[in-house]
């Protein structure tokens, strides 16, 4: 492999966390921590390494708040263990990274419900300054945990949530057993799917859940949406299950994933570049009503919600291929690619906030050396930019790879990624507000 050595420029800014104030962050001269980053990764922009070992940290997924509406609290968790499954009986500790006090590990609770790459759901809640919740398990049920992370007063509601509204009053969820058994790694272990032998049952799919009071109800069953004819592929004999699911950004709709896979008598050759399954797009009303299929075209994968009536997502068109495109929720096809060139490859999707909204933050999975790319795609001029490419070794791989999930903060001037550089899976947060600035 061709050796990559990190930027000079960059290098001069890197450093642990260790300055008493958020300003200070990026502007420590000191270099004691160059050596915990990989030597084979490449820096754009000032990085700084937030989470340390022996432990391992991450975060995991790309579409929910990290961090909270000052930026100064990072939201991770812990293991200390990589590279195998988690098992029903592996406990993750809880806690967050703060960024004006050294990068102090403050630990808020644990959870036994979680996967590589979506945790137990940690985040803050929209529309609060200190509450956050996560997914944890009691006795024979997936539960929420939510807590006041100035109080410490913790409650918990009797399921598990996947998604939450943006006034953070109400969440939507599907069934992690059945997500668990479908495709492991993204549901959680130790409670077995009781349809595990049923193609698509009537008493599983989406619940909304009321935040408030914990409340739940099946909106949307696995049977209700199986049984909608799909003109591109025959899934009458296949296993069904529903994954992402997303809030739009007023909260009025929100979309999910259905997907299904063949038993091995069956399989669908068309669907082995994609993971063995085939998936369509489907939003419905924030009551489960009103569902329209968006992209039936058997292929979605990673999405984000630009505004409230257009979705960003990558996927495969028969004219015209693998890539980027905005879908309008509507009943009517309306479509149009994004990034052709600029992206052509599959990553994590999501749009800065405002008032840099008309930037996508995006990734790529690890290329032929390995490498794994985070950058900014401004959609007004077409400019990509990048920000790193990071080095993800051999062994992070499969279900326990370390995928970045880039995230930016409230205020859309920091990126924090999950990287594996230093040789397990920690924390790193980027500045890109020279970037921003320039445009």
């Amino acid at each position: 492999m061709k050796k990559i050595f990190l930027c000079s420029a960059a290098a001069a800014l890197l450093a642990g966390c260790s300055g008493p104030k958020s300003q200070d962050l990026f502007a420590d001269p000191d270099n004691d921590r160059i050596a915990a980053y990989d030597s084979l990764s490449v820096f754009h922009v000032p990085v700084k390494q937030i989470t340390f070992g022996p432990k391992y940290h991450w975060f995991a997924y790309y579409d929910k708040q990290e961090c909270d509406p000052t930026g100064r609290y990072v939201l991770s968790m812990q293991t200390d263990f990589q590279h195998r499954s988690p098992t029903g009986d592996d406990v993750i500790k809880i806690g967050m990274v703060d960024l004006e006090d050294g990068c102090k590990w403050i630990e808020l609770g644990k959870s036994e419900a979680w996967g590589w790459q979506q945790g137990c759901q940690l985040q803050f809640i929209p529309g609060t300054d200190s509450k956050v919740l996560w997914n944890d398990k009691e006795g024979d049920n997936f539960v929420c945990r939510i807590m006041d992370i100035e109080t410490r007063e913790m409650r918990t509601i009797p399921r598990a949530v996947y998604a939450l509204s943006p006034d953070g009053k109400w969440a939507v969820t599907t069934d992690y057993r059945r997500v668990n058994d479908t495709r492991p790694g993204y549901g959680y272990a130790g409670i077995p799917d009781p349809n595990r032998d049923v193609l698509a049952p009537e008493d599983s799919g989406i619940w909304r859940i009321n935040l408030e009071t914990g409340e739940s109800e099946l909106i949307i069953s696995l049977a209700q949406i199986a049984a909608i004819p799909n003109p591109l592929d025959d899934y009458s004999e296949a296993k069904h299950w529903f994954n992402h699911l997303l809030y739009n950004t007023d909260g009025s709709r929100f979309e999910f994933l259905h997907r299904w896979r063949f038993p091995d008598s069956l399989r669908n050759a068309q669907y082995e570049d994609v993971g063995g399954f085939g998936t369509q797009m489907l939003t419905a009303s924030a009551e489960g009503k009103d569902v329209r299929i968006i992209d039936p075209y058997n292929y979605t994968s990673h999405f984000i919600w630009k505004d409230a009536e257009h979705i960003l997502a990558w996927t495969k068109l028969p004219e015209t291929g693998f890539g980027f495109y905005l879908f309008r929720d509507s009943e009517t096809p309306d479509i149009r690619q994004i990034g052709k060139e600029q992206m052509p490859l599959n990553g994590h999707c999501t749009y800065l906030p405002a008032p840099y909204n008309d930037w996508i933050l995006n990734d790529t999975y690890p290329d032929e050396n390995r490498m794994q790319s985070v950058y900014l795609f401004h959609e007004p001029t077409g400019r990509r930019v990048p920000i790193a490419e990071l080095y993800s070794p051999e062994a992070f791989q499969g279900e326990w790879r370390c995928d970045t999930h880039p995230r930016s903060t409230q205020d859309g001037r920091r990126v924090i990624v999950d990287g594996p550089m230093s040789g397990g899976r920690q924390l790193y947060i980027f500045d890109i507000g020279s970037i921003l600035d320039a445009e």
